[in-house]
């Protein structure tokens, strides 16, 4: 008897052995943001696992965690925003991994003005943050994935390209990002490598504590969910980890929407 119901369908992840680039992958001192969270899942399956940040000790701690667990990891401090940096994040995964089968592209800040409102250059900064930084890492990451025969790389985008609430550089680069999803999936299907994105909804990470949001405010984003509960990294990064494994082998190019079902429905009256 088959313990899988489904004998053509792995029951393991498929993910033990591969390498990982995941940037935006530290956070504020043992907290677990998106990043973090979905480094340390793939250390789990048993993923190699390069973690990019800005902040050096940021990225130092997430390896001792995935460390701390078993799990193996290298630390890369860049700016992903930086065409060498990220040739050169590429060259040090391959260099001490042997290669590259996942990316998970979770960098992203934000703006809350109109069109109107907002300052040129900030508009500037948000699209080269959350956009052009995926278009690097994937620009030689994707080369890398096709000489293994496969890959998979998420890209995070965000509810607020769904549903825009007055964060409007943000939206129009989360919806950016989604777009690119798309045409990236299509471009890189026959090589074998699956794009697919991950849209979080109103998670409470260490970025969101640091930003000093009130014990009130939390309740009214749990109160905003219909699942009632409140999101944390974790649930990106289990997302993220599905969206690598061979689980998701015949999914590419779509979004996945993490947010407790908040995008299902208006505020209540």
């Amino acid at each position: 008897m088959h313990l899988n119901p489904f004998p053509n369908t792995p029951i393991e992840t498929g993910l033990s052995g591969k390498v990982a680039i995941v940037t935006g992958a530290g956070a504020r001192g043992d907290g677990i943001g998106n990043g973090r969270a979905a480094a340390i899942l793939l250390a789990t399956q048993g993923v190699r696992v390069v973690v990019v940040d800005r902040d050096q000790t940021a990225a130092d701690r997430t390896v001792q965690m995935i460390e701390q667990n078993g799990g193996s990891a290298l630390a890369v401090q860049a700016d992903v925003t930086n065409q060498q940096d990220c040739q050169r994040i590429v060259a040090f995964t391959v260099s001490n991994f042997g290669g590259l089968d996942v990316l998970d592209n979770n960098v992203g800040v934000g703006s809350r003005r109109s069109v109107v409102d907002e300052d040129p250059d900030t508009w500037d900064r948000v699209m080269r943050i959350n956009v052009n930084s995926m278009f690097l890492m994937s620009k030689y990451a994707i080369p890398e994935m096709i000489k293994r025969g496969a890959g998979a790389i998420v890209n995070v985008s965000s509810i607020s390209a769904l549903r825009p609430r007055g964060l409007t550089a943000y939206s129009t680069s989360k919806g950016a990002v989604i777009a690119l999803t798309k045409a990236m999936a299509v471009d890189h299907a026959a090589a074998g490598v699956r794009v697919n994105c991950v849209a979080p909804g109103p998670v409470f990470t260490p970025m969101v504590e640091g930003a000093g949001m009130s014990a009130e405010q939390r309740q009214k984003r749990v109160n905003a969910a219909p699942l009632k509960i409140e999101g944390t990294g974790w649930d990106i990064g289990h997302a993220v980890k599905f969206l690598c494994s061979d689980h998701a082998r015949y999914i590419t190019g779509q979004t996945l929407i993490v947010d407790g079902g908040v995008t299902l429905k208006g505020p209540d009256r």
